[in-house]
């Protein structure tokens, strides 16, 4: 059986160059991101908020009699994110090496931002699952509350659905249920995150003290991926520039390269313990 590689990534700033809001949600309501963001920490800060609900409040209440909200508008808002250089034939490329090695890639997005705008991208067919907040709509299709926030806490609990294959997020008892390492659908050790800040942290790290690999990116020169790299929370620091024979290209070949290797290993020595019996 092949061994599944699951690569899971933020969005802002990690596939796309910067916050999804500031496309062109933020300017369809007159705002400017410095007016849209500080309005979101003041109402955080005044009112001791998740800085997620935070901004998915001020989505609604400044869209109000400005802008028309719904899941259709939300996915039309993704045709207009800019994606990083590279993401649009990256997923494809990707799969094809993994094919290539005898390795099953699966992609994932474990993000903060809102997941029907993610929907409205070009590349949302690729991913098996996309993880991000999203509203509750009322029987006219308008939002008007929080179905689900994704801070930088609660990102970890999706790794823990990916490794365990309960991928539906209204499954608890199954996901709290002891399951054996060697029975768990994707090992950490066949994981890659990919993320671009601070908020990536805690994946970051639970990915790679269990053994799997965390890239930290960057597009500008901003040091933040480099001072995770230092911190020891990451293994690779590559530029958000997925285009062919570039670093991250190579660093993510190179690391399912090692996956496909280590399967190999743990089968002999497998075999080699049965025989010995």
């Amino acid at each position: 059986m092949k061994p599944i590689v699951a690569i899971m990534y933020d969005f802002d700033k990690t596939l796309s160059t910067k916050d999804m809001q500031e496309y062109a949600f933020i300017p369809g309501i007159g705002m400017t991101a410095e007016e849209f963001w500080g309005a979101c920490n003041r109402l955080t800060k005044e009112n001791s908020m998740d800085q997620i609900l935070s901004y998915m409040y001020v989505m609604l209440s400044e869209a109000r009699g400005k802008k028309l909200l719904n899941r259709t508008e939300f996915n039309k808002l993704g045709e207009s994110v800019e994606l990083c250089p590279g993401v649009s034939d990256w997923f494809e490329r990707v799969n094809t090496y993994g094919e290539s090695i005898g390795v099953t890639v699966e992609h994932y997005i474990i993000s903060s931002g809102v997941k029907e705008i993610i929907e409205g991208t070009p590349i949302a067919k690729y991913f098996k699952e996309i993880y991000a907040a999203e509203f509750l709509y009322d029987s006219d299709g308008v939002p008007v509350w929080p179905a689900m926030a994704v801070n930088y806490t609660s990102k970890t609990q999706f790794l823990f659905r990916i490794n365990k294959g309960v991928l539906d997020v209204t499954e608890h008892r199954e996901l709290n249920t002891y399951t054996a390492e060697e029975e768990r659908r994707v090992p950490f050790s066949n994981m890659i995150y990919i993320g671009d800040g601070f908020t990536d942290v805690p994946c970051m790290k639970l990915v790679k003290v269990n053994g799997g690999h965390s890239v930290a990116v960057y597009s500008t020169d901003d040091d933040t991926a480099h001072k995770i790299m230092e911190q020891g929370r990451v293994d690779y620091v590559a530029k958000t520039d997925y285009r062919k024979g570039e670093k991250l290209e190579t660093t993510v070949f190179s690391i399912l390269d090692l996956i496909k290797a280590n399967h190999i290993t743990t089968q002999i020595k497998i075999s080699d313990k049965k025989r010995t019996r």
